[in-house]
């Protein structure tokens, strides 16, 4: 066994396999750049090496400064993780000439399975079926044009070399394949160094099911079972798990062959996954589902926790067993499936935005009671730490969060416990976005495929699941509980309403979505509040403060109704809750509500206030009516900027150009993926202030556009 192994990755994955090397006593050495100088996979190793800046070009991609940093510490075998190079022939061979082990396959098998198209010809050979679809060395885009038309609309244009969503578009029509090959090109190009694509037909319902396999140097090849990855959001997974819902014993036992076929055809060692979309003729009919061959990753895939989960097995231990030279440690017929695993991953994006990806500070990070990086009934796998920063230069993902129990209803279940158990405050996220699928009717009913999100989207996005009367009462509480904390002995110093005589009350402003409104708080107790206070709260939209509202869904009476809600800093047991948590009853409901600030009351012109219950959660915005005085609202009309930080890959229009509502302005790369910036409104291009292969900050204005409104 290895004594010393350098991890040739970051984050999360480079934590993963840190900690099962620190469990066999193998010591590791980390690589970093100047943007995770700090950061957690860093600490988890026993050394590190710098490599450079903190683009993926001047670092992790560096595989010369890997190499030299490998031999220069003593480390016997490196590591690639996921991404980055795991799958990088010449990486592989280079490490092989330089005299240290890949932990992985062999070059020539990555080679082999790398590229789709030349793949794909390989497991036509070996009786894999395949989708239809043209898989050809031919790239001229007329060619690809005329192929397209043969297949039949709708096609999927995909990178050859690529993975991971990237390099991949569906197109539904003729007319729109050139523009839509000319960005996978691109996106190829830029991710993969190869802008080589293939076409084939896309499968209508399809199920993205695939196959862990494991092979060792002495010939023997096992499968570990299947893994569901259907629900999915711009090709890119979202929830994954083990066992598939619905897959017969026969059609599993099919698929494990025709996946240890595949890994056998190029006398493959090492973790590997073959991946099959499935076609089915309806949710209620497993037995008339067909697979075909889609590709093989060379390499552990992110989602390979389910696995583990399932099986009660070490995946970077077999990795780590089977590259210094020991056989696989089970056989085929000892492997067994036991329970069932889900794992969600947690991502810095915003949902409601096409999943705009996110960056900013962990301010709060909170997770539930887990495991890390080791099997248990919830596990969290993740490479940061509360108070990191989510830059722009890597992935998006956060965390990985996999549960298991004795059968899909109870992983289910414990799997929303534990979304809910998980606050991220400071970087938009789609927690409360996972919650709503894992909730959905088809989701929980298994009836799955990869539109599933798109099939749902009615469901699944622009919820509101925590009332607005929780929402508000939540916020009052804490703004309460935040001025407790600063004790004034000037009693004209506090904002609380007492006075002297006459009935109490006070205002807060709030925004919610968008929309101001204002809470008046009646009956103020000057004394702290305690067990069983009653707090009688009544809402007004800001701009008509005269007319009452009713903020209960469904309902129109003129007059609203005054919220009385039954606070509680203490636990039904006398003992007091943790730092912003309370109890709030409105009416027959009692919930534990744990608040989280952003900003200083009193201090600040505003101040945001998340919201997180065990139904839900939201984000709410207190405004300081004495600090915002003389302040003008700033108008974001006629203006073009940047919605993340990345790099101008090109503008499409000049000054002077008239355009469209929706028509293409520019395109922004960013986190790995291209991102379109669209018209809001019809208007005159007034002046262009960057140009392709800028890079931009957030926020930052690209063009000024003036719109009729303007």
């Amino acid at each position: 066994m290895f004594k010393k192994i350098l991890i040739a990755n970051r984050g999360e994955i480079a934590c993963r396999v840190a900690a099962t090397a620190r469990r066999m006593a193998i010591k590791t050495v980390a690589v970093y750049s100047d943007a995770d100088a700090n950061a957690k996979h860093v600490m988890a190793c026993d050394e590190s090496v710098y490599l450079g800046a903190s683009a993926v070009n001047d670092s992790y991609l560096q595989w010369q400064k890997i190499i030299e940093a490998a031999l220069a510490t003593g480390a016997e075998a490196i590591h690639p993780g996921y991404g980055f190079l795991s799958e990088n022939e010449a990486f592989a061979t280079a490490c092989a000439q330089a005299g240290l082990v890949f932990i992985g396959p062999s070059a020539a098998a990555i080679q082999a399975m790398g590229l789709k198209a030349e793949s794909k010809q390989l497991m036509e050979k070996a009786g894999v079926p395949l989708v239809p679809g043209y898989h050809g060395s031919d790239q001229n885009p007329e060619r690809l044009q005329r192929e397209a038309d043969r297949i039949g609309y709708p096609v999927l244009i995909k990178a050859s070399a690529g993975g991971g969503g990237k390099g991949m578009r569906r197109v539904e029509q003729a007319a729109d394949f050139a523009s839509a090959l000319a960005s996978c090109q691109r996106e190829s190009l830029n991710s993969f160094g190869d802008a080589a694509v293939l076409i084939e037909k896309y499968v209508q319902r399809p199920r993205h099911i695939e196959i862990q396999v494991f092979g060792d140097s002495q010939g023997q090849v096992v499968h570990l079972f299947e893994r569901d990855c259907s629900v999915q959001r711009r090709h890119q997974k979202v929830l994954e798990e083990a066992p598939a819902p619905g897959l017969t014993d026969s059609l599993r036992q099919q698929m494990g062959q025709a996946a240890v076929a595949a890994a056998k055809a190029v006398n493959y060692v090492g973790a590997g996954t073959v991946e099959f979309i499935v076609e089915q003729q309806g949710y209620e009919q497993p037995d008339a589902m067909v697979f075909y061959f889609m590709e093989m990753n060379t390499r552990l895939q992110v989602e390979h926790p389910v696995t583990e989960a399932i099986t009660g097995l070490d995946l970077v231990e077999w990795q780590l067993r089977v590259a210094s030279g020991e056989p696989l440690p089970l056989s085929q017929d000892q492997l067994r499936i036991h329970g069932h695993a889900i794992e969600a991953r947690i991502c810095a994006e915003s949902p409601d935005k096409d999943f705009l990806p996110a960056t900013g500070t962990l301010h709060v990070y909170r997770k539930p009671s887990a495991t890390a990086f080791e099997r248990g009934a919830v596990r969290v796998d993740d490479g940061v730490r509360e108070g990191d920063v989510i830059s722009p230069f890597y992935d998006s993902m956060v965390a990985k969060l996999i549960v298991h129990g004795a059968n899909r209803a109870e992983a289910l279940a414990r799997l929303d416990a534990a979304l809910a158990q998980t606050h991220i405050v400071g970087v938009n996220n789609n927690v409360a976005f996972l919650r709503h699928v894992v909730k959905s009717p088809a989701f929980a009913q298994a009836q799955l495929d990869t539109a599933l999100i798109e099939r749902e989207k009615d469901k699944l996005f622009h919820q509101t699941p925590l009332p607005l009367q929780w929402t508000v009462a939540a916020a009052v509480a804490a703004l309460l509980r935040a001025e407790q904390s600063q004790v004034s002995v000037d009693p004209f110093s506090q904002r609380d309403g007492w006075r002297l005589s006459g009935k109490t009350s006070r205002t807060f402003d709030f925004e919610v979505d968008g929309q101001a409104l204002i809470a008046t708080l009646q009956g103020v107790n000057r004394q702290a509040p305690g067990q069983g206070q009653t707090l009688t709260i009544h809402l007004q939209q800001a701009e008509e403060q005269n007319k009452e509202i009713n903020i209960n869904k469904g309902q129109a009476p003129r007059q609203a109704p005054w919220i009385e809600v039954v606070l509680s800093w203490m636990h039904p047991n006398g003992a007091p809750h943790h730092r912003g948590e309370f109890d709030l009853t409105l009416g027959p409901s009692k919930r534990t509500c744990r608040v989280d600030v952003l900003g200083q009351p009193g201090r600040s012109m505003s101040v945001d206030l998340f919201v997180f219950t065990d139904v839900g959660s939201a984000q709410i915005k207190y405004i300081d009516p004495l600090l915002q005085a003389g302040q003008d609202t700033l108008e974001s009309g006629g203006r073009l900027t940047a919605p993340m930080p990345g790099k101008v890959i090109s503008i499409a229009v000049t000054a002077g150009e008239a355009v469209k509502k929706g028509q293409l302005l520019a395109i922004l790369e960013a986190m790995k993926m291209e991102h379109n910036l669209n018209a809001p409104a019809d208007g005159v291009v007034t002046e262009v202030l960057y140009v392709a292969g800028d890079q931009v900050s957030e926020g930052v204005e690209l063009l000024k556009l003036q719109t009729a409104a303007a």
